[in-house]
């Protein structure tokens, strides 16, 4: 179909659409066109009418300058106007229906702005009424073909209106489903970007948390016996340094997130899992923090249990890459807790059971010389993080004091092994940069 700006209509057409009274005026004019062309060209040697009909065919005419703003109104008084024109018609000629075309339009307008069901009454009641009456009221024989004409004519008048309002109808439920949509994607963006904020952050605390309190100890430890113990003192410097250097590659790797398309590649190592928990377990060792470790598999089959990191690490077997990262998170926001708030002669011993369907892993500590029943520790992210990683797997996370009012801490966490997919899973996966 040609467009309006390609037929050059477009200016006129938002004139008309910008002013309502002047396109009903000239629909107006028009209608009364048609009016008196049909009676002056289909008279056929007949006498014309009167100015009786004149009048009536201009007043129906004048009152479709009204539609827009009373359109049942207009109905009605062309109606009636048409009736009236059908009874003053001259003794022994045709019926003079001609001024039905206001009625034709007026029905048009109420069916555009009337729900389907109430329009198609209004449709049938007037199309019945006006052409019963101008049967009964014009001249004879009622069966004359101008009456059977104006039930159909007028009819289809009210089934175009009908079209026109679905099609409106169609037209604004499709315009609406798509602000909907673009609003959908707006929200679905912002929830993505906050998501990646979260896990950026997440990402963060657990590197600095872990390999800064490992620093900050073996530092204190450095600077209280450099006069009397070089050697050691060195040697805590060394795990400063190599914490350090961790803790430099955790953060870079996390940032590199961040760049930008053509940027220079990012370091690609591999996320941490619990195939490198011996090297986790070694760096609690050298700051002071005994862990024991022990492992279960209760696949058929499995390899059954194990003791010691490495040994643990190879009971549990490979495990999908969000679940085998959490694992390790969990595990070192854990034993860091412990570290920072057991206080001396803290002991952690880890479980860790790999079950058909889950990951079930918990850490306790013997509670060193904190008081027993001390509460969960306060001011930091670290719990808040693990149960949102374990969330975003599906899983759980708690954590608490032990039971029975036993000394120490106890976390467990629960990781199904089916990884929730989509925005919520992807919360929890690590950056693998540069691939």
């Amino acid at each position: 179909m040609t467009s309006l700006a390609a037929t050059g209509l477009a200016r006129p057409h938002r004139w008309l659409h910008t002013h309502p009274l002047a396109a009903d005026t000239l629909v107006a004019l028009f209608v009364l066109g048609l009016i008196l062309t049909s009676v002056y060209l289909g008279r056929t040697g007949q006498q014309p009418p009167g100015p009786a009909f004149l009048l009536l065919a201009v007043a129906a005419c004048a009152c479709l300058v009204a539609r827009r703003s009373r359109p049942l109104t207009v109905l009605g008084v062309t109606c009636a106007l048409t009736v009236a024109g059908t009874a003053v018609a001259d003794g022994g000629g045709p019926a003079r229906t001609q001024i039905a075309t206001s009625v034709a339009v007026a029905l048009y307008t109420v069916a555009t702005r009337t729900e389907r069901p109430a329009a198609w009454r209004i449709v049938a009641v007037t199309v019945g009424a006006l052409t019963a009456a101008v049967m009964l009221l014009g001249p004879p024989p009622w069966y004359a073909q101008e009456n059977v004409g104006l039930f159909a004519w007028i009819g289809m008048a009210g089934a175009a209106g009908d079209a026109v309002r679905s099609r409106r109808a169609f037209v604004a439920a499709i315009e609406e489903r798509a602000v909907r949509a673009e609003r959908s994607r707006e929200e679905e963006a912002r929830r993505r970007v906050a998501e990646e904020r979260l896990r950026i952050a997440r990402e963060l605390h657990d590197v600095v948390a872990h390999h800064i309190a490992l620093v900050n100890v073996q530092a204190g430890v450095a600077a209280h016996i450099m006069d009397s113990r070089p050697d050691q003192a060195k040697q805590a410097l060394a795990h400063v340094r190599q914490a350090s250097r961790s803790a430099l590659e955790e953060l870079r790797a996390t940032v590199g997130l961040l760049r930008q398309y053509g940027d220079p590649a990012a370091p690609t190592e591999p996320a941490p899992g619990l195939g490198v928990l011996d090297q986790l377990i070694d760096g609690f060792a050298r700051v002071g923090l005994s862990v024991d470790v022990t492992a279960a598999c209760a696949l058929p089959g499995g390899p059954g249990t194990g003791t010691g990191a490495a040994a643990a690490a190879a009971v549990i077997g490979p495990l999908p890459g969000a679940v085998d990262l959490t694992a390790y998170r969990v595990l070192q926001e854990a034993l860091t807790n412990v570290h920072k708030h057991a206080g001396t002669g803290a002991r952690a011993e880890v479980s860790l059971v790999r079950g058909r369907d889950s990951l079930d892993l918990t850490v306790v500590d013997n509670g060193g010389d904190r008081p027993a029943g001390a509460g969960a520790p306060v001011g930091g992210h670290g719990l808040i993080g693990m149960r949102e990683r374990a969330v975003a797997l599906g899983g759980t996370c708690e954590a608490g004091p032990r039971e029975r009012g036993a000394p120490g801490f106890r976390v467990r966490a629960v990781l199904p092994l089916q990884a929730r997919t989509g925005g919520e899973g992807a919360a929890a996966t690590e950056p693998r940069l540069g691939a």
